[in-house]
């Protein structure tokens, strides 16, 4: 697409130089935001199709992106390997890598993606808002809202998850004069804050659209093209309206960067987006060949190092002893000799007293047929243990509850439907609003959902049914003691048993404890386990908002240095966001680490 840079002074590029205030735009003819793709109403109306899975495609549709980086922060996943700088984010000891973003850095590729990918889809559903402010028309009134509300839809979008990573972005805007249609760049950068408001104010304004596009007079209204977002439903515009709401719930509140501004959100808002949100797993028809996919997951279920989970989350789920003496434990003799091995009463992991009666609970073989439900989310893996360096990555564990997706799909291996927004994630993010807005009964109500249910095989007696409406049929949930008890500080029932244990004064240096977790802590390990893997750094996300993560990890990434040369910051020019948490303050996490 064209490129306006817009700066004073003198600039000096390419052997260029350019003196006073200068437009200076450069046409790219092989980008879909050209004005050669935008010549008609129908060519526009194309273009604006095309852009959701532009927008995927940044946070799914690649390896090449922060989500590894994010899993290994956030002990959300463990790989000695230096696939998008993973080994170079290792968490602890503190203090942490810095997100380098100095010119040249060997993570420049994945820092980069998301910037870029989700400015194009942003500036490009805006140039086509800007189209029909000036008067076009697809056709009719039906038609002209409802391009105009997934147009808002995709801003929105674009803006939330620039907001969610980096520290500041360009807001996209239709009517803003400094970002002529078919140009990629906005004006100056602004806070996430600042960026997030307004993604938020264009997901208000899809609702809008939807609505009167329902009530308009007119052909090609709702439903959506079915290639437009690839969902396995209809889209009416009541069922896209309730997408809309659920992603303005998850962005409301996984802006914040630590405990402080999580607890400042708006949490009435968020439970009147989870309750106007969907009813059951929002699901994207994958493809391997057109598009849209989910890379990560199919990257990721290679099963080779990719895979371990880290006992620092996980373990929390032990009733044998050991993560109780794993976190006691030094970090550097954490995990020498025999990688981590647990028991659990959580249903969702694999069940038995050795690790040869776990592998024969549940095994790999058990969900490769097509659109098949694993047994269990985790499992205790039957091949020799991946190398693990620095040891307290080691585990015996690898996420599992995919797998089908990964070798069958719907008939071939990545390819049918996949859930990206599960509904059992709404419940909860309403579940964390009640419970801040003290309404603890209702909070419980919501985590008891997943909490008690069970699934397929080898659950306990009394555990009930999955509720209608949370994850697919069939799929397992943690069999566990309800909550009964509504306040802030009783611990989760089940006595020894109990799940989630939550260390204390976990440090480097050892010596923790571990104790019974409160309805919050349960609330967390819903969240954990019932989305891990499910939604872009969703462990990393929740963390920094939670206070979870490792006391001098970054909790987010500045905007890529190739941005910041394009701009000529002055004052500002190139730097990186690390060392210490920037936002939240020197201090251990939550749990000490």
């Amino acid at each position: 697409m064209n490129r306006i840079l817009i700066r004073c002074g003198v600039v000096a590029a390419a052997v260029i130089t350019v003196g006073a205030c200068t437009n200076l735009v450069v046409n790219n003819p092989n980008s879909p935001g050209t004005p050669q793709v935008k010549t008609t109403p129908a060519d526009l109306e194309t273009f604006l199709g095309t852009q959701y899975r532009r927008w995927h495609s940044g946070l799914y549709g690649t390896t090449t992106n922060v989500w590894g980086m994010m899993n290994i922060m956030s002990f959300g996943n463990f790989s000695t390997l230096a696939n998008n700088c993973q080994n170079a984010r290792y968490p602890v000891p503190k203090p942490a890598p810095a997100n380098n973003n100095q010119v040249g850095n060997t993570c420049d590729p994945d820092q980069l993606t998301i910037y870029s990918r989700l400015s194009e889809s942003g500036r490009g559903a805006a140039d086509v808002l800007r189209a029909l402010d000036g008067g076009l028309t697809f056709g009719s009134a039906a038609q002209d809202q409802r391009g105009r509300a997934f147009a808002e839809f995709l801003r929105g979008l674009s803006l939330g998850y620039l907001a969610i990573v980096y520290d500041s972005a360009g807001i996209i805007k239709a009517d803003d004069p400094l970002t002529p249609a078919n140009t990629a760049e906005p004006g100056e950068l602004s806070s996430y804050k600042e960026v997030m408001a307004e993604a938020l104010s264009a997901l208000d304004k899809s609702v809008v659209a939807a609505n009167a596009s329902a009530g308009a007079a007119g052909a090609n209204g709702f439903p959506l093209p079915a290639n437009w977002m690839f969902t396995t439903n209809s889209m009416t515009a009541a069922e896209f309206i309730k997408v809309v709401r659920s992603y303005a719930a998850r962005l409301r509140v996984e802006v914040s960067r630590n405990p402080a501004e999580r607890a400042a959100v708006d949490w009435d808002k968020v439970i009147a987006d989870a309750q106007a949100g969907i009813t059951a797993d929002h699901k994207i028809t994958t493809s391997t060949t057109t598009g849209p996919n989910n890379s990560w997951i199919g990257q990721w279920y290679a099963y080779t190092t990719w895979h371990q989970m880290t006992p620092f989350i996980t373990g929390m789920a032990d009733n044998s002893g050991s993560y109780a003496a794993w976190i006691a434990t030094p970090l550097t003799s954490r995990g020498a000799g025999t990688p981590f091995f647990m028991t659990t009463p959580d249903q969702r992991f694999p069940q038995g007293a050795t690790r040869a009666a776990q592998q024969a609970d549940f095994a790999l073989t058990q969900c490769t047929n097509a659109s098949q439900v694993c047994k269990r989310y985790f499992i205790n893996r039957a091949t020799s243990d991946p190398a693990a360096s620095p040891a307290w990555g080691a585990s015996q564990y690898d996420h599992a509850r995919w797998y089908s997706w990964r070798t069958s799909g719907n008939g071939t291996a990545q390819n049918g439907p996949f859930p990206f927004f599960l509904v059992a994630e709404l419940n909860l993010l309403e579940a964390e609003g009640q419970y801040r807005k003290g309404n603890f009964a209702a909070a419980a109500a919501l985590i008891n959902r997943t909490r008690t249910a069970c699934g397929p095989g080898g659950v306990p007696a009394g555990c009930t049914a999955r509720p209608a409406g949370n994850g697919v049929v069939g799929d397992p949930g943690g069999g566990l003691p309800a909550i009964t008890v509504f306040d802030a500080t009783t611990p989760v029932p089940g006595g020894a048993d109990c799940v989630p244990k939550r260390p204390f004064n976990a440090s480097a240096a050892g010596g923790a404890t571990v104790a019974c977790g409160n309805m919050f802590e349960a609330l967390k390990w819903e969240m954990r386990v019932e989305t891990a893997f499910t939604q872009f750094g969703g462990w990393y996300l929740d963390s920094r908002g939670w206070g979870d993560l490792a006391e001098t990890v970054p909790v987010h990434w500045a905007p890529p240095f190739e941005e910041l040369q394009a701009r000529f910051r002055i004052g500002a020019g190139i730097y990186s966001v690390g060392g210490t948490n920037p936002t939240g303050g020197a201090g251990p996490s939550t749990y000490g680490w």
